[in-house]
């Protein structure tokens, strides 16, 4: 049972009647989404500071509030009471929608995500393809920004999001279909329960069927095709501040920066819940609830994406290219048919 459908229950709507379970659907949307906002406020202007200070042995944010977390309260106020910069000749209604689609083609994909206890919007039989759909829309709303701008550096982080994204959103796919090959579905849900066999005992503890277990090579590709794709070191190059000032989001200021940058952290958490889904068993854990495993596992991949921003040097765009084409590429193929050949000779 989804959330939709607890939440109908509880108002005495009709689950039948697609009015009434509209209205379900949108409140179960806003709890999900406040819950992932609340999440992303965290990470953004406290957690990625105090976590990037530890690999670098400096101090972060300390001083407002305990352990610095009023930052996030201060940092919300100053970049919104910010004045509204809008350049001059931009294209004003690319410019105006690519933050808003940066920021809620991300949020469109949470929809689909088993957070556990209950916690799940819709469960369509398409999930996966569904939500990897929603998450490619953020490379529209890069190339507009980048377009949009009428700025150099701006339109030069567009093209190489849209070089970036093509080079490893195939790769991506490509390894979630292997994953639908060990299930032989799509459902989110489904997915999640055909990881919670047990695959192995070693000395008394049983080891989980995760797909990480399972597949740790595909694991380990599509770790590093979130990277990429949530534009995280060593693959930052749309962004570039040492080369291009910020990329695509040169020219955003005041609300308008606030939703780049909010976008920029909800396709990592978004990244991160993909991942614990399809590779770390969703919300399953002992003890604990299923929505506190679910936060666990998304925070550690969160904690990965911050610790490759902090050790790895960003590759040259050429680099880029010839790692996702040549390389990503190559080894997503053969992993996709290798698990063909694995399961249909199980199958047998």
């Amino acid at each position: 049972m989804t959330l939709s459908d607890t939440i109908a229950g509880l108002l005495g709507l009709n689950a039948n009647d697609p009015l009434q379970f509209f209205v379900a659907a949108i409140i179960a949307s806003a709890i999900v989404g406040t819950f992932m906002l609340v999440n992303v406020a965290i990470a953004g202007p406290w957690a990625k500071r105090k976590i990037t200070a530890t690999f670098t042995d400096r101090i972060a944010v300390n001083r407002i509030g305990p352990f610095g977390l009023m930052i996030i309260v201060a940092d919300a106020v100053r970049l919104l009471s910010k004045e509204l910069i809008v350049p001059e000749k931009v294209d004003r209604p690319a410019w105006d929608l690519a933050p808003l689609i940066i920021a809620g083609s991300a949020l469109f994909g949470f929809a689909v995500i088993p957070m556990g206890s209950g916690v799940q919007v819709a469960d369509p039989e398409v999930g996966l393809a569904y939500v990897f759909a929603v998450a490619s829309l953020a490379s529209i709303g890069l190339v507009m920004a980048g377009y949009a701008s009428n700025n150099k550096y701006s339109m030069l982080g567009g093209l190489r999001a849209v070089a970036q994204n093509l080079a490893y959103e195939i790769p991506l796919v490509l390894t979630g279909a292997s994953v639908v090959i060990f299930a032989g579905t799509l459902q989110m849900s489904e997915i999640v329960t055909a990881q919670t066999e047990t695959l192995v005992t070693i000395a008394g503890i049983g080891i989980p069927s995760w797909y990480a277990f399972v597949n740790p090579f595909a694991f380990v590709l599509f770790l590093a095709a979130n990277l990429a794709e949530v534009g995280r070191n060593p693959f930052d190059t749309p962004e570039a501040p040492t080369e291009i000032v910020a990329g695509y989001q040169t020219e955003y200021s005041s609300v308008y920066f606030v939703l780049m940058y909010l976008g920029e952290f909800i396709h990592i958490f978004l990244g991160g819940a993909i991942i614990t889904t399809i590779f770390l068993g969703g919300p399953a854990g002992p003890v604990l609830p299923g929505i506190v495993w679910f936060l666990i596992k998304i925070w550690a991949v969160f904690l990965f994406t911050q610790w490759a921003r902090s050790a790895l040097p960003r590759v040259r765009i050429d680099q880029l290219i010839e790692i996702g084409w040549k390389g990503m590429l190559v080894l997503s193929f053969a992993n996709l048919v290798l698990t063909a050949i694995i399961v249909g000779v199980i199958a047998a």
